[in-house]
């Protein structure tokens, strides 16, 4: 018998109806490298078993509707979870309205969380480094549309600061968009820099004057029990950070 789906909720004060989760490794129906709840179906999983671990998650979660599964792509592009197809190559949704669960994908990349204090706007961004450096978390709050002093943020679980080593063009390339970012590398080995993604994230976050942040505490590397890590394992499944406002 299958265990029963794993997954973590964010530790933020999202307004009630705000309803959100990142999901674990455990339980599902993936079998080796993938095993557990894989639910990315473009890394080599079969397929079938991919479909029964959505179902799986989608029962355990009770959703009120089928995630909109995107292609994600690493840029910027933030669609709207009420009118997007499955498969649409974007890296960001929203939803204004109850039921519809907004869903992305990661393993080490960040997955990143909005809400509205009001309760009635909500996003799920995937934030790798390139998605992250091009804008793709101020092109959500631009979707958002409300004032950044009334968005909370929750950053879900990804790559640790003491893992994520990169070279000098990844660092220029943060450093050339704010200054500020230098505090947020590490020189590790000449040329090559260890990111800390969850800083990032929030000095991108300040600047649009959010600074209701939550989360950041978790590595996807280091903590193999529950997460799936690509830096760590190369062929591996994804996990799924979800928000939707309830219904």
């Amino acid at each position: 018998m299958v265990e029963p789906c794993g997954w973590i909720e964010p530790n933020w004060s999202a307004p009630v109806g705000i309803r959100a989760a990142t999901t674990l490794r455990k339980g599902g129906y993936s079998q080796q490298p993938f095993d557990g709840l894989n639910l990315g179906d473009h890394v080599g999983d079969d397929p079938v078993t991919v479909m029964r671990n959505r179902q799986l998650l989608c029962q355990s979660l009770n959703l009120p509707s089928e995630p909109v599964w995107l292609t994600q792509i690493h840029g910027t592009e933030v669609v709207d979870a009420g009118v997007v197809s499955k498969g649409h190559e974007a890296d960001a949704l929203f939803s204004h309205a109850p039921g519809q669960v907004c869903a992305v994908l990661t393993a080490d990349c960040l997955p990143l969380l909005l809400c509205n204090q009001a309760g009635d706007r909500v996003a799920a961004v995937h934030a790798g480094w390139r998605g992250l450096a091009d804008g793709v978390i101020e092109a959500t709050l631009d979707q958002l549309a409300v004032p950044g002093d009334e968005v909370m943020a929750w950053l879900g679980p990804a790559i640790g600061a003491a893992c994520f080593e990169v070279g000098a063009e990844v660092r220029d390339t943060f450093i050339q968009h704010a200054p500020e970012a230098e505090a947020a590398f590490k020189a590790n080995r000449p040329n090559h820099w260890l990111a800390d993604i969850y800083m990032l994230a929030r000095q991108r976050l300040k600047a649009c004057g959010v600074t209701s942040v939550w989360g950041g505490e978790h590595c996807t590397v280091t903590d193999k029990e529950r997460f799936y890590s690509y830096r760590r394992d190369g062929q591996t499944g994804r996990m799924a950070t979800l928000i939707w406002i309830d219904v």
